[in-house]
């Protein structure tokens, strides 16, 4: 992929012709779920389900009986769900040893007639270093994409929830782009495997065809023909994303879309670990005057966050990992933050966690994206986004809807000082970060966390 430098390069991106009516933004978990259940009951053709994981809880067997129902009075309909091989045969962090969600879909599969492919995608050997984080749900023709994975505190089924990002599009053209690239590099790869169906292959026995199968990944595109009436030069688009691995081409266009900016950059990120790619042009584009606000969790907004009065676990450390990277960031950039040409923001809700993903640009650009914007995803994880250039502002009303609701729930830094440091932190956390410091592990950490 060529490099991009300018607004003008970006906008050359071959792009899927969108209608702004067709563009529908949800700002709640909960509404997420209802419009989710909706589209499964009404489908017709197909369902396409592509998530981190499928749980084993209230809202998942909400989702999966669902999709059984759904079969059951269209037999024909065409489903697929995907979540990740690894993450689908352990239990949850800290949990027993147990057959994690695969031994679940088994049971469900046996009680029903009609049969809902579940299918586990290996991106690594090894969950550690790569997961299937690829986002967006296919029902019909339309696209249902968001950050958030499927159980409870994502789809706020009970008592808390995850906020995240919420977009629907009703657009043919990127529906059958999104399930082919499904179809022809996913599917059809001899390292994939059904998870709702007994004798799953152990990891060990495929080891080759997954470094296959991340290898042929790497090369993987969206592809999709456009219609032969050429858009207006100013039309509103959608370009589908996708990358694994170092330097892919999402990682560039994210890149390219901050080296772009002029005017403005809003980012959202769970997990303040920016890349240094993401630094480099962030730091750049304050020299150039570009203003930039950056929304971030409260470390008790972080989904690893366990208060203090509970047993600590290792896990539990990395919300404040996250903090001291911030602090650090904001006290080398505290000239801008007193000038307010850099805000930055913390998520805070109660009880509830913060899990939102996103960046915008000189109001023409808006990237729709699982990815947190961390080394991990630009280096590990299987990863895809959705670009809307919107020269004309068609979706303003909407993106400044998202993110007023988005900010009415955090307070602003004024100054690095209002972040705790490490003297702060309880000693567990203190303990676990000081022998990090300065050690290979602290490298690692930053690396795949």
């Amino acid at each position: 992929m060529r490099i991009l430098k300018s607004v003008s390069d970006l906008a050359q991106l071959s792009g899927i012709p969108l209608h702004a009516d067709a563009v529908h933004t949800l700002h709640s978990a909960a509404d997420y779920r209802q419009q989710l259940l909706k589209k499964i009951a009404s489908a017709k053709n197909r369902i396409y389900l592509c998530s981190l994981y499928l749980q084993n809880d209230e809202a998942g067997s909400e989702i999966l009986e669902a999709l059984y129902a759904a079969k059951a009075a269209h037999p024909a309909l065409d489903i697929a769900v995907l979540v990740d091989w690894h993450r689908a045969q352990r239990g949850l962090i800290g949990a027993a040893k147990n057959s994690g969600n695969a031994g679940w879909y088994q049971e469900i599969s046996k009680a029903h007639h009609y049969a809902v492919a579940i299918y586990g995608i290996p991106v690594q050997t090894r969950e550690l270093f790569g997961v299937l984080h690829l986002k967006g749900f296919v029902i019909d023709d339309e696209v249902i994409y968001s950050g958030a994975s499927l159980n409870n505190v994502y789809l706020h089924k009970l008592d808390k929830y995850r906020h995240d990002r919420y977009l629907i599009i009703e657009n043919k053209i990127l529906a059958n782009s999104m399930v082919q690239f499904i179809r022809e590099h996913l599917l059809s790869a001899a390292a994939v495997h059904r998870l709702d169906m007994p004798d799953i292959p152990p990891t060990r026995s495929i080891r080759r065809e997954i470094k296959q199968f991340r290898d042929k990944l790497k090369r993987a595109r969206y592809t999709y023909n456009l219609p032969e009436q050429e858009s207006p030069p100013h039309a509103l688009t959608v370009t589908p994303l996708v990358g694994v691995g170092k330097d892919n081409p999402l990682n560039k266009v994210i890149c390219q879309l901050l080296a772009a900016s002029h005017t403005q950059i809003t980012i959202c990120t769970p997990y303040f670990n920016f890349p240094l790619a993401v630094t480099r042009e962030i730091n750049r584009a304050l020299k150039r005057g570009v203003r930039i606000a950056i929304i971030v969790g409260d470390k008790t907004a972080n989904d690893f966050f366990i208060p203090p009065e509970q047993p600590f676990k290792a896990i539990a450390a990395l919300p404040y990992l996250y903090e001291a990277n911030l602090r650090r960031f904001a006290k080398s950039h505290q000239a801008e933050i007193s000038s307010q040409q850099l805000q930055l923001h913390l998520w805070k809700d109660g009880d509830n966690t913060y899990h939102l993903k996103g960046v915008w640009v000189d109001q023409q650009f808006a990237l729709m994206t699982g990815n947190n914007l961390n080394p991990r995803a630009f280096r590990l994880d299987l990863e895809n986004a959705l670009l809307i250039h919107d020269p004309q502002q068609l979706l303003q009303k909407q993106r400044q809807e998202e993110l007023a609701q988005i900010m009415e729930k955090t307070s602003r830094i004024t100054h690095y000082r209002d972040l705790e440091k490490l003297r702060d932190y309880p000693e567990p956390v203190r303990k676990l970060l000081s022998r990090l410091r300065g050690s290979s592990l602290d490298r690692l950490a930053y690396r795949v966390l």
